[in-house]
């Protein structure tokens, strides 16, 4: 991680493969979000390291992060906390030039990764709303994801209020494992999925389910498997997370509704494509599935 820090702001150095304007795009892409807000530019998030809540005010000039504390400058360790976070949460680590290199030969690719050049996996660092937005968003649209996911943190999260804007926090598995199916079928959750909600907060809990444990397996093969030993978690939702929380470079949702109307969009289909014919047109991504995917979603945003 490069950054310098100042006496009240920070300064995060992102590789030269990075565009600001352009993660905002995907951030903003529903206005039911709650858990970062973004107002002339600048990229409002609430975070919370040792039990202390820190407003961060993030823009960008020139390719260098700036992060401002509107509410209190944190001490130092808590700053190396918040730089780790943005670090990960912008996926600051991975070197996308083989990507790069790689997309401009491919005749679907070629076109979003000129369109899009800098974008980054907007990941979601914390394990357990990982797995819960993933859980919340099978086989519904995004729209009513969205309306779950603001009731679910409007409910069990911690909010900030300051000058007239509320930030708010994840629910953590701690809170979610103490409640009840019935507290979640009140915000029209189905029966199951408040099940296995729970469930995986409270084997999040109980240290069945950690996010080092599924990075030390490191094999995506091995860590699939993991994910889908609790209920749950299928295919699709396993890809998902290995994409936006573990860093699999390779994670590959291929039934995702998303990808689907993206290539359909990208090839001209009057249809959508077959699994088959996916798998066939994704021979090029192979060891850059998760990006090719993420650069498909995002041009169902324009």
């Amino acid at each position: 991680m490069n950054w310098i820090n100042h006496q009240s702001y920070l300064e995060i150095y992102p590789p030269a493969e990075f565009n600001f304007e352009e993660c905002l795009v995907f951030l903003s892409r529903s206005d039911q979000e709650l858990l970062h807000q973004i107002r002339d530019g600048y990229l409002y998030k609430l975070i919370k390291i040792e039990q202390e809540l820190v407003l961060c005010k993030i823009g960008c000039r020139q390719n260098v992060m700036q992060v401002e504390f509107p509410i209190n400058p944190p001490v130092q360790r808590i700053r190396e906390e918040i730089v780790a976070y943005i670090w990960e949460w912008f996926d600051l680590d991975s070197d996308l030039t083989a990507f790069y290199v790689a997309a401009k030969q491919d005749k679907i690719l070629q076109g979003v990764v000129y369109k899009y050049h800098g974008l980054r996996m907007m990941c979601i660092p914390d394990l357990f709303e990982a797995l819960t937005w993933a859980v919340i968003g099978q086989q519904i649209n995004l729209t009513f994801a969205y309306t779950l996911k603001k009731r679910f943190i409007e409910n069990f999260g911690e909010c900030l209020i300051f000058e007239g804007n509320t930030y708010c926090l994840f629910p953590t598995f701690e809170m979610i494992g103490s409640i009840e199916v019935e507290d979640l079928r009140k915000l029209q959750f189905t029966a199951r999925k408040s099940e296995y909600i729970i469930e995986l907060a409270k084997r999040m809990g109980n240290g069945q389910l950690t996010k080092e444990t599924l990075i030390q397996k490191k094999d995506y093969p091995k860590v699939k498997k993991a994910l889908m030993e609790h209920r749950g978690i299928g295919a699709w939702t396993a890809d998902y997370v290995m994409m936006k929380c573990l860093h699999h470079p390779n994670a590959f949702p291929i039934t995702d509704v998303g990808l689907h109307n993206a290539l359909k969009l990208q090839l001209g289909l009057e249809r959508k494509p077959t699994l088959e014919e996916i798998k066939n047109l994704a021979e090029n991504w192979v060891g850059w599935e998760a990006y090719s995917t993420f650069y498909l979603w995002r041009s169902l945003y324009d």
